[in-house]
């Protein structure tokens, strides 16, 4: 029996860098994209392009990256938002305006101080106008879940018939609860004269932790589009989990009458990408992509495993990308063969320079270990990038650990092209470099996380550190890579003080769905 296909629709890029501390920069987002694109991901939200001026180059630069998967740019139901998502996807192979208006009465009243009939004639109004610039508009009804149910069927039919050819609704603040979901969306089915002009979307937060159950219900009562992101990225508890929704359905195909078009093989290697770029480690027991997703200890799991792998495991590790990524590099590697990898992994170089300073810094870390992986690689790839706007610059550091005494550090590191060295103790190591980096730059910053994890197996790893500071309400993630930890630390708190200092990751703006 054939299958209807699951549009997988991507928001990492706009919702997932809603996540506090998580913004990224162009260049960064390009990258994801491009991973996403080789995923083979149908619709990437590259971004909210009038959000700023950051955002919409974001957009139109990840617009003219991509070729395979369609682009997509967020717009309140506004005529310069819609303007300026249109600008933003002029380059695009396949576009798309996604334009949302809040249907609640809760929202209505109080966020947008609108009637119904006022909200209805500016939905319509918007999709019209988007529709003149692009053959494919999506509308969103925000506060979907919590939306009246004859104000709903109303606003989708009069969509449909301006030109919508995709109406989402969205459980906004994650407060559905799967059954009565996914019945809504069969009841909005049913109740639209023309909803089969349309395809319906699910578009999930996880605030109870119901984002991915809540959209796979939906599919199950007929939506053919699931909005996701990688990890599960985004404001709060995040959105529904990429990963989970589209092995999910691979995995159970005698329940869902559906099939994607995913490359799962990609799933792994994307997410250590967005987890690098923005400093959002992922936990280990994450289903699908966490470190323990395919491990077994128990004795019992291990010998049935060992007889037969269906009896623990109901799905094989490296059809989602785990050990898939065996030792592709090391240190007689030459420019031919590191170049060549960049470009599997969809990474690609402004010019010769920019690709000599990460080979170089490819050599030095292969003098440091023995097998070198995709992780690491994309790890070069982040940390040169973050190089070329640094206020705060990593030179070199000595530390000082003797039980009983109070570890010390000396750090030196450049400010505006400047050498800066200063020394102090703390109650660990890394706390001693923290205090030395402060008594030079004196920051006022908060220090609100500091995490670690490493990219690859093995004693010999790097460590990936995430520093999260705050300042002002402006939250930052900073992070870094090296197979000293310490000097990792170092380094994510100067990335993180970088980004408190410089506009280059703009904050985006926190309206959506």
């Amino acid at each position: 029996m054939s299958k209807d296909k699951l549009v997988i629709f991507d928001t990492t890029l706009r919702d997932g860098e809603q996540s506090p501390g998580a913004s990224m920069t162009r260049d960064e987002k390009v990258r994801i994209a491009k991973m996403l694109e080789k995923m083979r991901v149908d619709v990437i939200e590259a971004g909210f392009a009038i959000a700023s001026p950051g955002d919409f180059e974001a957009v139109k630069a990840v617009a003219e990256a991509i070729t395979e998967s369609r682009v997509c740019s967020l717009a309140r139901a506004v005529g310069p938002d819609i303007l300026r998502a249109g600008e933003a996807l002029k380059q695009a192979n396949a576009g798309r305006i996604h334009t949302f208006i809040a249907t609640s009465p809760i929202h209505m009243q109080y966020k947008l101080q609108m009637q119904p009939d006022e909200v209805l004639e500016q939905a319509v109004t918007a999709v019209k106008k988007a529709r003149n610039l692009t053959d494919d508009v999506e509308f969103s009804l925000e506060d979907g879940s919590r939306s009246e149910r004859d104000f709903m069927y109303r606003i989708i039919e009069a969509v449909i018939d301006a030109g919508a050819g995709t109406v989402n609704i969205p459980d906004t603040v994650g407060y559905g609860e799967p059954e009565e979901y996914g019945e809504m969306f069969r009841r909005v089915i049913d109740s639209v004269p023309n909803s089969d002009k349309a395809v319906f979307s699910t578009h999930c937060h996880n605030d109870l932790g119901l984002a991915v159950a809540n959209s796979l219900s939906a599919v199950i009562h007929g939506a053919r589009q699931v909005e996701c992101t990688v990890n599960g990225l985004g404001e709060r508890a995040g959105n529904a989990s990429l990963e989970e929704i589209v092995m999910a359905v691979r995995t159970r195909r005698d329940v869902f009458a559906v099939e994607t078009g995913i490359d799962p093989a990609h799933i792994v290697p994307t997410s250590r990408l967005v987890s690098t770029i923005t400093g959002f480690p992922v936990q280990p027991n994450k289903a699908i992509v966490g470190a323990n997703a395919f491990a077994h200890e128990s004795g019992i799991h291990q010998d049935g495993v060992l007889k037969h792998r269906e009896t623990y495991e109901i799905m094989r590790a490296e059809d989602v990308g785990w050990h898939t990524n065996k030792l592709v590099l090391g240190k007689h590697s030459g420019r031919a063969a590191v170049k060549a990898r960049f470009e599997e992994l969809g990474i690609s170089f402004a010019d010769q320079g920019e690709f000599n300073a990460v080979f170089q810094a490819f050599k030095v870390l292969a003098d440091k270990k023995h097998e070198i992986f995709d992780e690491d690689l994309q790890a070069l790839v982040s940390d040169a990038g973050q190089e070329a706007r640094e206020v705060y610059q990593f030179e070199g550091m000595e530390v000082q650990c003797k039980t009983g005494q109070a570890p010390s550090a000396t750090i030196t590191f450049r400010a505006l092209g400047e050498n800066r060295t200063a020394s102090s103790q703390g109650s660990g190591p890394v706390d001693a470099v923290f205090k030395a980096i402060e008594k030079e730059v004196h920051s006022g910053a908060d220090l609100l996380l500091y995490s670690v994890n490493a990219i690859t197996q093995g004693t010999e790893a790097q460590g990936d550190v995430t520093v999260r500071l705050e300042r002002g309400g402006h939250l930052v993630n900073g992070v870094g890579a090296d197979t000293d930890i310490v000097a990792a630390s170092a380094k994510a708190y100067l990335n993180a003080l970088n980004l408190l200092e410089s506009d280059a990751r703009p904050h985006p703006q926190r309206d959506g769905v």
